[in-house]
């Protein structure tokens, strides 16, 4: 038997999956390392714990293995978006990542935009300029670390540093570098109005390759060091959301991802980067080759449900938290939440926006609430899909992965206000499967990552639309949509106050 290990880069944790040759996750291990807020709104990570913690967990897979290291044939990678690393000629780090959620950089996405013009933004990079992106990082560490940023040789994405420390190798791939604001995703090259316009130089740009490109192989100290076989071959992976379409099956037309955890992600496969969406959703190259995915962003998802949990029913489990909303009815018996709780992505861009229980009265109940807050994240991930409708997509099913996927009722109500079959798999691994699945095409296991999918993916329950619910969500929505302009401007002027 064969294996191949699937490395998942996330933010507060790296996960890595062993996986055989008909998809069985063989061993799972998860190493912690700390995030730093050394001001407000700050978010950062120190590089080499990542590398750190990636080496261990890789050590304890070789230990814990009862099978011969050789039989592992390749590794890839799945990473958060859109981080910064700096490097210096000898490739270590001048100064610790700047993360996908750090918030400083509002003054930086405003002068893009004044720079270039909102509508030329959007033609050159198809995405709206939000402080996650790694562009609007480079350009503050421009403005309040000159001398740093003269001494950068090159950036990175996170998960790229990572496999770099493993194989001494200089690469990024297409889906990572989509998120940088930095790459014309049509074309696959570093877009050169963008780098020009903000004085970064060509070389600081990362060699370009797909998600499933072979890029080297380990270092003989780095298979020392793990227990690993010198001849493992090392594959590029791809950034997080399209590693989770790829570890969802998400690889055809028609096929939609909806993932639900602290936010809530909607992502769309698109066979075509020219479709223009206006910058109102992220358009990003996807892991498979040569095809794009969509994607919308609620901020506030299933922290929404963590809030009001940890706010008024004092710590309930979420098992009992979430017991009896199948007998509250659709639309919560006229209770309606909107889940702005820290601001909003898709389709409003708006920070100062806050969250609103909207018709409360005495007959209302915890469960009410309960019921309302999941209609609401619900419904806050529909405007996505009609974004993706409105360009003429017709979605024919959803695969629904997260916290969501533990309920029955969620899982229905999914089906129910959006109207399309929801699908659950079995052995919902996310981003990590995606990326042993770039691995497992990699070494020639399978021809296609379409043809990996049909054999390592299997479907647990699929949930169709209820006709009677569906007409009363539909009805909802349009409420729904009624109160963000009711409350945007008001929302706004609460802000003096907090």
């Amino acid at each position: 038997m064969s294996y191949v290990i699937g490395v998942d880069l996330g933010t507060s944790a790296v996960k890595l999956l062993l996986v055989n040759q008909v998809g069985e996750v063989v061993l799972e291990v998860s190493k912690e390392y700390p995030l730093l807020h050394g001001k407000a709104g700050y978010s950062e990570q120190y590089p080499d714990d990542w590398v750190r913690q990636t080496l261990a967990g890789l050590k304890e897979i070789v230990a814990t293995f009862s099978g011969d290291p050789e039989e592992i044939e390749g590794i890839s990678f799945s990473g958060q978006m859109h981080g910064l690393v700096l490097l210096d000629e000898t490739h270590k780090p001048l100064r610790p990542a700047i993360l996908w959620n750090d918030t400083r950089t509002t003054a930086e996405c405003k002068a893009i935009y004044e720079k270039l013009g909102v509508e030329n933004v959007h033609k050159a990079t198809k995405n709206p300029v939000l402080e996650g992106f790694t562009l609007t990082k480079l350009l503050w560490v421009q403005t309040h670390e000159p001398e740093l940023y003269a001494r950068t040789s090159v950036f990175m994405l996170p998960k790229d540093y990572v496999r770099l420390k493993l194989t001494g190798e200089v690469h990024t791939d297409f889906s990572d570098a989509a998120g940088t604001l930095l790459l014309d995703i049509e074309k696959k090259q570093w877009n050169d109005e963008m780098c020009k316009s903000f004085q970064i130089k060509p070389s600081m740009c990362p060699p370009l390759v797909e998600a499933q490109a072979e890029v080297g192989t380990l270092t003989t100290e780095i298979a020392a060091e793990t227990g690993l076989s010198a001849s493992l071959r090392v594959f590029a992976g791809g950034a997080d959301n399209a590693c989770g379409a790829i570890g969802a099956g998400v690889l055809e037309e028609g096929k939609t991802l909806v993932s639900i955890g602290t936010s809530g992600v909607v992502l769309s496969y698109e066979a075509s980067g020219s479709k223009d969406f206006a910058g109102k959703v992220h358009y990003f190259n996807h892991g498979a080759p040569g095809v794009f995915y969509t994607m919308g962003v609620t901020l506030a998802a299933g922290h929404s449900l963590s809030w009001f949990r940890q706010t008024f029913s004092e710590g309930k489990p979420f098992k009992e938290l979430l017991e009896g909303i199948e007998t509250i009815p659709p639309g919560s018996d006229g209770l309606l939440f909107t889940p702005y709780l820290t601001g909003e992505r898709t389709p409003h861009v708006d920070a100062a926006i806050r969250a609103s229980f909207i018709g409360i009265d005495a007959r209302h109940t915890e469960g009410h609430f309960v019921r309302a807050v999941l209609e609401g994240i619900t419904f806050s991930l529909r405007e996505s899909l009609e974004v993706f409708r409105s360009q003429g997509k017709e979605i024919t099913e959803v695969v629904s992965i997260g916290g969501a996927v533990k309920n029955k009722q969620w899982l229905q109500m999914q089906a129910d206000i959006f109207n399309v079959d929801i699908v659950k798999l079995a052995g919902d691994q996310g981003p990590g499967m995606g990326a042993a699945m770039l691995a497992a095409v990699g070494s020639g296991w399978f021809e296609s990552l379409r043809d990996c999918a049909a054999s390592f993916l299997k479907q647990e329950a699929i949930y169709h639309p209820n006709p009677d619910h569906v007409h009363v969500y539909n009805q909802l929505f349009a409420f729904y949509q009624d109160v963000y302009p009711a409350t945007a401007k008001l929302s706004q002027k609460l802000a003096n106050f907090r």
